[in-house]
C-alpha cells in the first residue's frame, strides 16, 4: 500500500524556479521521475536556438515575388506574348557587361554579403540574452534571462553593508559589477562583495556561471 501523499505544506527554504522553454513541462522528482541522463550529471546545457522567423520570413517574400514574376514573363512567353521588358534589359545588361564592371562587382559583393548573412544566422544559436541553466533533468532545459540575473545580482548587492548604489552589466562570460559605498572602507565592501555576489551566481543555477568583477567607489560630490 503506498503512503498518502502530504499536500499544502512548505519546504524550509525557497528554491528558484527555473525560466522553461515554452511547451515545455517539467516533473517533480520523486517516484516514476526518469533517471538523469549523461548530460544531467555534470550540469552541461548548450545554447538555445533562436527561431529566426523574421529573416526566414523576409527572405522567404523575397524569394516568392522574384519567382512569381520570373513565372509570369515565363508563363506570358509561352501563351504568345512578348517578353517584359526588364527581363530583357536584364539579359542584355548581364550579357553586355564585363565582369569588371563596377555595377557587376557591387552587386556580387551584395550578395556574398547577403550569403553570409544567411550562413551566419544558420550556424549560430542566437538567443543571446537567454543564459542556460545546469540540466537536472535530460528532456528539461530552462533558461534564464540576463536582464533577471543581473538584477538578482544587484538586489544582492544591495544588502552588502555600506553600498549605496550598485549596477550590474552581465554578459554570457562576466558580470562586471560597480558599486558606490558611502560609508565603511572600500577594502571591506569590496570583500563582502566578492562574497555575495559569488554566492549569488552559483545560486543562479546556470550552466556557465560568469566571472564576476567588482569595482567600489565613493561617490561624486554634489554641486
Amino acid at each position: 500500500m503506498s503512503e498518502p501523499q502530504e499536500t499544502g505544506g512548505t519546504e524550509g527554504s525557497t528554491r528558484q524556479l527555473p525560466v522553461m522553454e515554452p511547451g515545455t513541462e517539467q516533473e517533480a522528482p520523486g517516484r516514476g521521475s526518469p533517471p538523469p541522463g549523461p548530460d544531467a550529471a555534470d550540469g552541461r546545457a548548450g545554447r538555445f536556438w533562436s527561431a529566426r522567423r523574421v529573416p526566414a520570413g523576409i527572405v522567404a517574400l523575397l524569394l516568392l515575388l522574384v519567382a512569381g514574376a520570373f513565372l509570369y514573363d515565363i508563363v506570358a512567353v509561352r501563351t504568345g506574348r512578348s517578353a517584359l521588358g526588364w527581363r530583357r534589359d536584364l539579359a542584355r545588361q548581364l550579357a553586355e557587361r564585363p565582369l569588371d564592371d563596377t555595377w557587376v562587382l557591387a552587386g556580387a559583393g551584395v550578395a556574398a554579403a547577403l550569403g553570409l548573412w544567411l550562413l551566419l544566422l544558420a550556424l549560430t544559436p542566437g538567443l543571446r540574452k537567454v543564459l542556460p541553466m545546469r540540466r537536472v533533468l535530460p528532456d528539461v532545459r530552462a533558461g534564464l534571462h540576463r536582464d533577471a540575473a543581473a538584477t538578482v545580482l544587484r538586489d544582492r548587492a544591495m544588502e552588502v553593508a555600506g553600498v549605496q548604489s550598485a549596477r550590474v552589466r552581465l554578459r554570457r562570460r562576466k558580470a562586471r559589477v560597480r558599486a558606490l559605498s558611502h560609508f565603511r572602507e572600500l577594502d571591506d565592501v569590496r570583500t563582502d562583495l566578492d562574497g555575495v555576489l559569488d554566492e549569488a551566481v552559483r545560486g543562479l543555477g546556470l550552466a556557465r556561471p560568469p566571472a564576476v568583477s567588482v569595482r567600489v567607489a565613493r561617490p561624486g560630490k554634489k554641486g
